[in-house]
């Protein structure tokens, strides 16, 4: 018996595809890779969307799924900062997502939903439905659990554990481990389809929601293997295991496909919420930078401990052996050793005497908070014209650094945050947000020896600052999404116009009768014509 044969058909299936390229799925689409997608496209519409600006990184999701700007809800990024201090701590430790997301909505007005694997959230109780967190998901902050004990259980006697694990981040070199990998994410897509069918089956939902995280490990990891231009590119390799990217995509598109056909008559939105393409930037030189212009000072010098002494000793030498010897070592560690625990972040500078500091953003798009008199414990900053005079110096002091590879300004853009957005939870944001040009892809310390990982930096009032980037992905998010809805009454074609980000919440909540109030978007008129839909079948 096949999953169409017997599953039942929801008042509206929104599928999402996380961090996939826009440009990739139109390219694909178009040549006939992505069959399933293509088809839905034929008869449907089809639209970009416009990001969260500056913030395009851990707000995405969340203002995704409550229909809000980062002021609004207060994510920005899986770091914040305490108010009040300048301690760093994980978002999903404190409040988090501070407005409900869209299936609450939904439930208190009677629906019944099904949610499953959407990124960066957490359980909803007392909902009208069921609920999976995490069972395959990029960010696992919270880990895998499910709206009842009895649930979960069922997911893992019948599907297992995600073929990937809790996260896809890890030190891959050789092609047999790129093939595993994307085996493993292809499984993954596989059995979440199959997943997705089996409750889907269960009743005859108003909302099933489902998102495919494979294709964001796909493009973090991989994107030196699908792209000849990047400096990591390795050919051998990628002509062993293929396009890393495509391959994803593909199964992916073959997921939606069984999951669409289960669906049955079903309207469908299939979505990616943000994009990918190259590592950029270089934010690990942000903070160096900072100091070099006098704007932020290090901390006060003190005695390293022995322990700290130890390490240090331990990473020089590392860093002094031939990189052959390194290549040879990292072939002889444990594959199965878990990764050490990251140390808890600091700011890194004389609070005392720093007008301002980084402030943790992500990597596309730099975050800076000004020290404020009155606002941080030991602000010396005067906010008004004091504040202003000094942003405005910042500001043209990073756009004239130039990066040496391309004789090009580094930074792209300095943006006021407080310009781009109002909410009551503006004050856990970053003050400024410093947009790095993408023009030149950024390698890795880690892989292929190290390729383009070395950034130049220099303008008249920092000199020279350079470093290297030793994070190990080669792909990084871009703002942009894009979506398809099939379904009678929309007329396909595609959109003249780039429906903003926060327009999904409360579009699938009009597509259902339900008005979602408070949010900063509407109801796509081209998905919902008048704006809502008819009440409950």
């Amino acid at each position: 018996m096949t999953a169409s044969s017997f599953a039942k058909s929801p008042r509206l299936l929104v599928l999402g595809i996380d961090a996939a390229s826009p440009q990739l799925l139109e390219e694909w689409i178009a040549d006939g890779s992505l069959p399933n997608l293509a088809a839905l496209a034929a008869r449907g519409v089809t639209a970009r969307t416009r990001g969260i600006e500056g913030f395009f990184i851990g707000a995405t999701w969340p203002s995704l799924y409550t229909g809000t700007n980062p002021a609004r809800h207060g994510v920005h990024y899986l770091l914040e900062l305490v108010p009040g201090t300048y301690e760093l701590r994980h978002s999903a430790s404190a409040g988090f997502v501070r407005r409900p997301p869209f299936w609450r909505a939904l439930s208190d007005a009677g629906r019944r939903v099904a949610v499953l694997d959407v990124p960066l959230t957490r359980l909803e109780p007392g909902m009208r439905g069921i609920q999976v967190v995490e069972w395959g998901g990029h960010d696992s902050i919270y880990g895998f659990r499910a709206s009842s004990d009895a649930l979960a259980t069922e997911i893992l006697q019948r599907y297992g554990p995600h073929p990937v694990g809790a996260t896809c981040d890890a030190d891959r070199r050789r092609a047999a481990e790129y093939a595993s990998f994307v085996e493993q994410l292809e499984e993954g897509a596989r059995r979440k389809s199959e997943l997705t069918c089996h409750l889907m089956a269960r009743e005859d939902w108003d909302l099933v929601m489902q998102v495919f995280t494979e294709g964001h490990c796909a493009g973090h990891q991989c994107w030196h293997l699908h792209d000849p231009a990047h400096p990591a590119h390795d050919a051998a390799v990628a002509a062993a295991v293929g396009d890393p990217l495509r391959r994803t995509y593909q199964a992916i598109d073959r997921a939606i496909g069984t999951i669409v056909a289960a669906a049955g008559d079903a309207p469908v939105v299939v979505f990616t919420a943000h994009g990918m393409s190259h590592w950029y930037g270089a934010q690990f030189l942000l903070r160096d930078i900072l100091v070099r212009l006098g704007a932020a000072f290090p901390p006060p010098l003190r005695r390293a401990s022995p322990r700290e002494r130890m390490r240090a000793a331990a990473r020089g030498a590392w860093r002094r052996l031939p990189e052959e010897v390194r290549a040879l070592l990292r072939q002889m560690r444990p594959r199965a050793s878990a990764s050490p625990a990251p140390r808890s972040p600091t700011i890194g500078v004389d609070v005392t005497r720093s007008r301002c500091f980084v402030h943790p953003n992500g990597l596309a798009v730099g975050g800076i908070r000004l020290n404020i008199a009155g606002r941080e414990p030991s602000g010396i900053l005067q906010p008004g014209a004091d504040a202003d005079a000094f942003v405005s110096w910042l500001s043209d002091a990073l756009l004239a650094i130039v990066d040496e590879r391309t004789g090009h300004p580094l930074v792209r853009r300095v943006l006021r945050t407080a310009e781009l957005y109002q909410g009551e939870y503006l004050g856990l944001l970053p003050d400024l947000l410093v947009e790095w040009s993408d023009e030149v892809a950024t390698g890795s310390a880690n892989i292929a020896g190290g390729i383009g990982a070395r950034v130049r930096a220099s303008s008249a009032a920092i000199g020279v600052v350079e470093g290297v980037n030793d994070f190990g992905r080669t792909g990084e998010h871009r703002p942009g999404g894009w979506f398809v809805a099939a379904a009678p009454g929309i007329a396909p074609g595609a959109l003249a116009y780039a429906p903003a980000l926060t327009d999904l919440a409360p579009t699938f909540a009009a597509m259902l009768g339900v008005s979602l109030d408070g949010c900063d978007g509407h109801p796509i008129e081209a998905l919902v014509p008048g704006g809502v839909a008819g009440g409950r079948r």
